[in-house]
Order: structure tokens, then sequence, then C-alpha cells
């Protein structure tokens, strides 16, 4: 299944995406969150709508994140070997882990909002997994069954934020609106190999990110494993992998970072794609 959160901001309801149309399952789902997750949703969700009469959405309407609030966003930085290449850092040992705000979540043709006092707001193109059921001390052989689906990401990031005010990166990383998703959830079956995907990137029309995720340094399994050794992932939880080459931070000869009016795109084979308009911070958007 695909699964997709619509409406105004706030007041979203879920839905589903069957042959490329927009349905409505509020009458069978409350919301696409922990509880729905964490009580067999997905499969109780297949059966009820297999021979229901579903009401079509208008597809022109607002998507939203297609998961409510999770409990927390789990970061992989340099997880791609190019990446780690082009911002001069040393392939990791592990995977190097930090948190970003669920408040930065948003819709994923939202616009990205550049923060208060922000000169370096940077892009990334991410593959997210979505926990499906609790996870604690998992094995690798056994992380598929804790795994609902992947859903598309963009990890923006301050670069000053998080590298130059004492190295703290959730700080560059959770700004209102940093976290577009989206626009869909794929449940695991829908992707037949996770680990050969190109993820892709521009910025006004300009490529700057052509990836693949045969390329990650950590797989998804190791992943979701190895952060199971450290913390209870719970379900509706987001862990978000990493990016490929080609962000701000890496352009030669100097970074170059976004503006206002500029035009982000990105998308993942088999996940869809998004786009965010960017524009400047002003106090009555706060």
């Amino acid at each position: 299944m695909k699964l997709i959160r619509f409406g105004k901001a706030g007041e979203e309801k879920p839905g589903v995406i069957i042959n490329e149309k927009y349905f409505d399952v509020s009458a069978f789902v409350n919301d696409y969150d922990e509880k729905f997750f964490g009580t067999d949703g997905l499969e109780k969700l297949e059966k009820q709508i297999e021979n229901a009469t579903l009401p079509e959405v208008d597809p022109s309407v607002r998507l939203g994140a297609p998961l409510a609030r999770p409990s927390k966003i789990i970061c992989v930085g340099l997880n791609y070997k190019d990446h780690a290449h082009e911002t001069n850092a040393p392939i990791p040992k592990e995977p190097i882990l930090f948190f970003k705000s669920t408040s930065a979540i948003v819709g994923p043709n939202d616009d990205l909002i550049i923060p208060k006092n922000s000169k370096k707001t940077d892009w990334e193109v991410e593959l997210a997994i979505v926990i499906g059921k609790k996870a604690t001390y998992v094995e690798e052989k056994n992380t598929l069954d804790h795994i609902a689906g992947y859903v598309l990401h963009n990890d923006y990031s301050e670069r000053e934020f998080q590298l130059e005010r004492n190295g703290q990166w959730v700080k560059g990383k959770s700004c209102d609106t940093f976290a577009p998703i989206g626009p869909f959830i794929a449940t695991k079956n829908e992707i037949a190999d996770v680990h050969n995907l190109r993820l892709w990137l521009t910025v006004n029309g300009q490529m700057m990110q052509d990836g693949n995720t045969s390329n990650l340094i950590f797989n998804v399994p190791f992943i979701v494993s190895y952060i199971s050794q450290f913390m209870t992932l719970l379900p509706g939880d987001v862990i978000t992998t990493g990016t490929p080459a080609g962000v701000g931070l890496g352009q030669k000869p100097e970074p170059w970072y976004l503006n206002p009016g500029d035009v982000v795109e990105l998308g993942i084979e088999g996940l869809g794609s998004s786009k965010q308009q960017v524009k400047a911070f002003e106090p009555s958007s706060n």
C-alpha cells in the first residue's frame, strides 16, 4: 500500500493511493500514528479496504507528511562514502547517530522557511525508514519484521548552526520546516530492493544530487538493528539513512547555500517526489 495524509496543515486525514488515485480511509483509520502501526494497522486496513467503496480525493489537495508526529526522528550521518569525501570527513567505523526534532516535520510540498539568522541552509535527499513494530535489541536478520515501509525525506540542515556552534548537529537539523516527508509511505512489499533505488535532488532545475542506495555504507537491516541496541524504536518512528554527495556544503570551489526564491525538487525511485519553495523567515510565520 501507499499511505498519504491530506488536507490543511493540522487537519490531515488518512488516505491511500490506488492506481495513482487518492482515496479517503478515515472511516477505518483515525491517523497513521504509533497506535496505528503498533496494532497491526497496516494488515487491518488492507483487509478493510479490499472490497470497500472509498471516497475519492481531489488529486490537487495538499498532502501532509504521511504519518502523524512520531516519537522521534533518528538520523544517520555520513552514510554514503562520496558524501563523507566531499565534506572531508573520515568514513565512519560505525553509524553516526543524531536526532531531528519532530516539530520540523511538514508536508512534502510545503515551503521551506530559512531560519532566523541563517546563512547556510543546505539540502539533503534521503531514504527514510518507518518503524512498524516495537524494536529493542533486534538481530539484523529479524529487522524486516519491524519495518512498516519507506518514505522520501529532505533532511534540511543549517550548517553554521550544525558545525560552527559547538558542533551540536541537532541545532542545525531541527528548525521549523526542515523535515519535509512524503508524498507517501510505501509499505515494504512495494519496494523490490531498497538497496537499489536512485535518489536525486535539484535546485532551480540544476541536478545537485544523483545517487543510489546501493552506495550506503551501513544498509537498512544493519541500521535498524544497530540503533535498537541503544534505544527502543517505537511504531511510527522514522530513521533517515543519510545523503549522497552533492550537498551545498560540498560544492567546489566553495560551498553555496539556499536563498529565498530558490526551488528544491527531489525524489527516490518508487517513493515519489516532492518540491519546496524557499522563503525567508518572517516573524508572522513563526
